[in-house]
């Protein structure tokens, strides 16, 4: 059995982990703003279920929530940062409030909620950290400028960790998730203030509109394959699931490559000639 500690277990993949993981024997450290859609586990699984009210953006409570769980339940196995949330809207229509508060949920709180855990990993000689991404760490469209900044930027922090940490027995996996059928896309999700100048690119409103069809992707499942994860060794460093994201990440990445390759000379052209 294993001790996890997970942000934002009310609702989305963290809710599915923490549904799994409790039925399965696992102690569960789940973090929330409020506990009304966790009551059910805080009444189910006495003593497995350590319900802990938190404000990831709240850096003083994000260091007493760590310094506590380790605290209080001695080893921690997996470290979930998993909270989060979608901003929606192009760069001129968002204001600087929507700008620094998805900075401060989905890059601030996860690097500190690391930079705190690493000590006490590193001391009790191993675990693991799962990142939750999204594909949109790798793959950036418009009208989504923000919420990519925050996933490009939490993918390289974690892919330099990754490096820093193994030596300990440490691994570190991103998880880049496609669409999936959670509060994520269909309640959770923020849209700016939107300008008729950028009517081109609001096509995202069609995939927030659940009568326009629903994500492929299936959170139980996910959930469940983030959980096999931590048995793999060595750690995946990333895992995409859906496949249409795979699809996208591909073609993305590939087509990133090629144009690198045409840079060759231009490259070279800047190097020192001794």
């Amino acid at each position: 059995m294993r001790t996890w500690l997970i942000t934002g277990v009310s609702s989305g993949f963290g809710y599915e982990m923490t549904k799994q993981l409790l039925e399965r024997g696992d102690t569960v450290i789940g973090t929330v703003r409020n506990t009304k859609n966790v009551q059910g586990f805080i009444d189910g699984y006495p003593g497995k279920f350590d319900c802990k009210v938190l404000d990831v953006t709240d850096i003083p409570a994000v260091h007493k929530l760590v310094k506590d769980a380790f605290s209080e339940h001695g080893r921690i196995d997996v470290v979930v940062n998993n909270a989060g949330y979608g901003l929606f809207g192009c760069a001129e229509e968002l204001d600087e409030e929507n700008i620094n508060k998805i900075i401060a949920t989905n890059l601030t709180a996860p690097i500190m909620i690391v930079h705190d855990a690493l000590p006490y990993l590193r001391k009790q000689g191993g675990g693991r950290i799962i990142q939750l991404s999204s594909y949109g760490g790798q793959v950036a469209y418009p009208a989504n400028s923000m919420y990519h900044a925050t996933k490009f930027g939490v993918e390289g922090f974690c892919e330099s960790v990754a490096q820093e940490v193994s030596q300990f027995g440490i691994g570190v996996t991103i998880v880049e998730p496609g669409g999936a059928r959670t509060e994520f896309r269909y309640g959770s999700a923020h849209v700016a203030n939107l300008m008729p100048e950028y009517d081109s690119c609001h096509g995202f409103l069609n995939m927030l509109d659940p009568s326009k069809g629903l994500a492929p992707g299936d959170p139980a499942k996910m959930a469940s394959r983030i959980i096999e994860s931590v048995d793999k060794d060595p750690a995946p460093l990333r895992m995409v699931l859906g496949s249409q994201a795979l699809r996208a990440t591909i073609e993305r990445l590939e087509a990133r490559v090629a144009d690198y390759k045409t840079q060759t000379e231009l490259a070279a052209s800047t190097d020192v000639k001794e």
